[in-house]
């Protein structure tokens, strides 16, 4: 068998939506060739939607080594490190008092990944604990730009919006 073999049978694994089996075999296809890059950008793009977030960053980070100035592969590491910064920043929501940490991971994945509605709607619920509810409602208003169909970030928006009319019209 050689790296190609590796590859095809993969995807025919994942065509079964057996994604662990596809993902032993780029691992076989990255032991026979492990100078590919592509090898190591297709297991980590099947690590990501696998939920192996460590394992994919490796070897995404793996595939930009071998071939840095691969613009895919780069788009794919912001991703990947994007998605990284909002689980950290979900966690730190979690926490009472971190929100000013959470906004600002949060705004670094944004910035790494422009299109994370999910980042977004952290976002706003980070800038929506430290009442900032106009930055908050803007958050949220990207978030469904990219995504019209998320109800939880329409739920919000009425949220923030009314929070912030109740602050513009205090007279104290």
């Amino acid at each position: 068998m050689d790296g190609e073999e590796g590859i095809r049978r993969a995807y025919e694994s994942i065509l079964r939506g057996d994604f662990e089996q596809a993902i032993e075999w780029f691992e076989q296809a990255i032991a026979l060739e492990p100078d590919n890059a592509a090898y190591h950008y297709k297991l980590s793009i099947t690590c990501a939607r696998s939920s192996r977030l460590s394992k994919a960053m490796e070897h995404a980070r793996e595939a930009l080594r071998l071939d840095p100035d691969n613009q895919a592969y780069t788009f794919h590491m912001n991703h990947l490190e994007a998605m990284e910064f909002a689980v950290q920043a979900e966690k730190l929501l979690e926490q009472q008092g971190q929100a000013y940490m959470a906004a600002a991971l949060l705004r670094e994945a944004v910035r790494l990944d422009p299109l994370s509605s999910r980042a977004y709607l952290l976002l706003s619920v980070a800038y929506g604990e430290q009442e900032d509810f106009a930055l908050a409602v803007q958050a949220l208003q990207e978030a469904l730009r990219l995504n019209p169909e998320d109800e939880m970030a329409r739920k919000l928006l009425g949220k923030y919006k009314h929070k912030l009319h109740e602050y513009m019209n205090d007279p104290s």
